[in-house]
């Protein structure tokens, strides 16, 4: 963990949850960060760290924390690759996992809501299947660009946080290469996606799904009726309205698959979306 004395820079607002450690090593697999010699902030978002609490930290230690990842004070030492399954373009996949992301952090906004903080671009894990782990420049703004998009319009999103650009080359057959390297932080509602439930399924592992249904109910849902049944009526009625709003705003996901949904309804992710030029239902 960094040093208790760095502490003076974090506001009161800063408050670490990091809860999801009590789900257990079934859902997660400890990873390190990528080492990226060479670093140039590209995007730092105020207003999303305002109501987390780090808005008031120097440029030192927000390059310490997410560009070199090393861990906030009183969260997660280290970062947790999350295990999950999912539908891919109507094709069951078991495959999946986070293959150039993790969770970095856990911690409450000025409202008291559960916020993730997870990254993309930030190396290899258990689950990158021949992948790099890295993301382009070009990929990253694009994450940026779609957040604040459709948070402006006041539907259910994550946002990024924190874009970095290193000091990498990358190759891609859907840009123009060799082009620019990046790592981006995001806070999200939750990272628990509706293919963490379906992995549980997959296995059959009934206990651990016990666990991650109360773990969702307690933490995501305190207000409603504490069965599985509430659960899932108010997921379903969260996703619909999620998906309501991209239809008005003409928003097209583009890979919208139950790895890219969590269970509040929020959508992550953005590669290769869309903005639909004219309402034509």
């Amino acid at each position: 963990m960094s040093k208790i004395s760095d502490s003076k820079f974090y506001s009161e607002t800063y408050k670490p949850d990091i809860n999801i450690l009590a789900l257990g090593d079934n859902f997660y697999d400890p990873v390190n960060a990528a080492a990226f010699k060479a670093q140039t902030l590209r995007y730092r978002n105020q207003d999303v760290a305002r109501e987390i609490g780090l808005d008031t930290l120097p440029s030192s230690l927000w390059q310490k924390h997410f560009g070199h990842f090393t861990p906030l004070p009183n969260n997660l030492t280290s970062p947790l690759a999350l295990r999950y399954h999912g539908h891919q373009f109507r094709v069951y996949n078991p495959d999946l996992g986070d293959g150039r992301g993790f969770l970095f952090a856990q911690m409450r906004n000025k409202t008291g809501q559960l916020i993730d903080l997870g990254t993309k671009g930030s190396g290899t894990t258990p689950y990158s299947r021949q992948g790099d782990g890295r993301l382009t420049l070009l990929g990253g703004i694009r994450e940026v660009i779609a957040g604040e998009y459709l948070h402006a319009l006041g539907i259910k999103t994550s946002r990024t946080l924190s874009l970095v650009q290193t000091d990498e080359i990358l190759t891609r057959h859907d840009e123009p290469s060799p082009t620019r390297a990046s790592v981006m932080v995001r806070a999200s509602l939750s990272h628990i996606r509706i293919g963490t439930f379906q992995r549980l399924l997959y296995m059959q592992d009934k206990e651990s799904m016990h666990n991650l249904c109360h773990y969702v109910l307690e933490h995501y849902y305190p207000h409603h009726t504490q069965t599985v049944e509430a659960l899932l009526e108010a997921s379903i009625k969260n996703c619909a309205h999620t998906i309501a709003g991209y239809m008005i705003a003409g928003f097209v996901h583009g890979v919208l698959n139950t790895d890219n949904i969590n269970i509040t309804g929020e959508s992550f992710d953005y590669g290769p979306y869309r903005i639909a030029p004219v309402f034509a239902p």
